[in-house]
């Protein structure tokens, strides 16, 4: 099968392209690097035109209320040049609890996109993942003041971004599921210990102080970040990914 990864450069996608080259497929990493911009349409219909499956990993610049425009337009742009070119799998990687935390920008962002893609003429597959553990220390670093960290004790189940990628090239290599699977790490952490937890690991010197309204993730109330009932349980402990 042949593959267009867009946004295949990045820290997903470079790992599903590589997967889906390894399994004997045809997967060809797509990106403003490669001259592809799916916000002005540059290089789109060249980059799937051809391709059976079209895995969309590309990401907002920002997290406030442009991130609407972005997803709004580069699902358009993609949607479109996706039916001309005849692709008949599309796949995107979203968020688990998405459509549970209306108080922020990003994450309604994203809720506009995975209505866009089933609204879409095209059959599809949403991947929707935890946060990554990859992405801890950028959000130790979004509430950092001088040596003090605050956190929220916001519920997360983190997962690697290796096993993100596992998931995400089987779903683009199966059938389209015309809906949503839910993947997440094997352990709960409350936001603020897997902060600490994770400053100790590293021999960092700041402090973690919880603060149930500091950061984005205070917004999200209970357990909606962390996996519902259906959900495929990757094999990586954030402890041993810290090791």
């Amino acid at each position: 099968m042949k593959f267009a990864v867009i946004g295949g450069t990045g820290l997903i996608g470079s790992r599903v392209v590589e997967n889906l080259n390894a399994a004997g497929h045809q997967a060809v990493p797509h990106s403003l690097s490669t001259g592809v911009d799916i916000i002005t349409g540059q290089g789109l219909e060249a980059a799937v035109a051809g391709a059976d499956v079209v895995v969309n990993l590309t990401n907002s610049p920002t997290f406030d209320d442009a991130s609407l425009a972005f997803f709004r337009t580069s699902m358009d742009n993609l949607l479109a040049a996706s039916r001309q070119g005849g692709v008949g799998h599309f796949v995107i990687l979203s968020i688990v609890g998405v459509d549970q935390v209306p108080d922020l920008d990003y994450y309604r962002a994203k809720v506009l996109q995975e209505e866009i893609l089933k609204a879409g003429p095209i059959p599809y597959s949403i991947v929707r993942a935890t946060q990554f553990m990859e992405f801890m220390n950028a959000t130790l670093a979004m509430t950092t003041d001088g040596d003090t960290i605050c956190l929220p004790r916001t519920p997360i189940q983190p997962i690697a971004a290796a096993d993100v990628s596992d998931v995400v090239a089987e779903v683009a290599a199966g059938s389209p599921l015309n809906g949503i699977v839910n993947i997440a790490g094997p352990d709960v952490y409350p936001l603020d210990e897997l902060g600490r937890l994770t400053v100790t690991a590293k021999g960092d010197g700041r402090r973690v102080v919880t603060d149930d309204t500091a950061g984005m993730f205070a917004a999200a109330h209970g357990d909606v970040l962390t996996a519902p009932n259906d959900a495929r349980i990757a094999p990586t402990h954030y402890a041993d990914w810290l090791s």
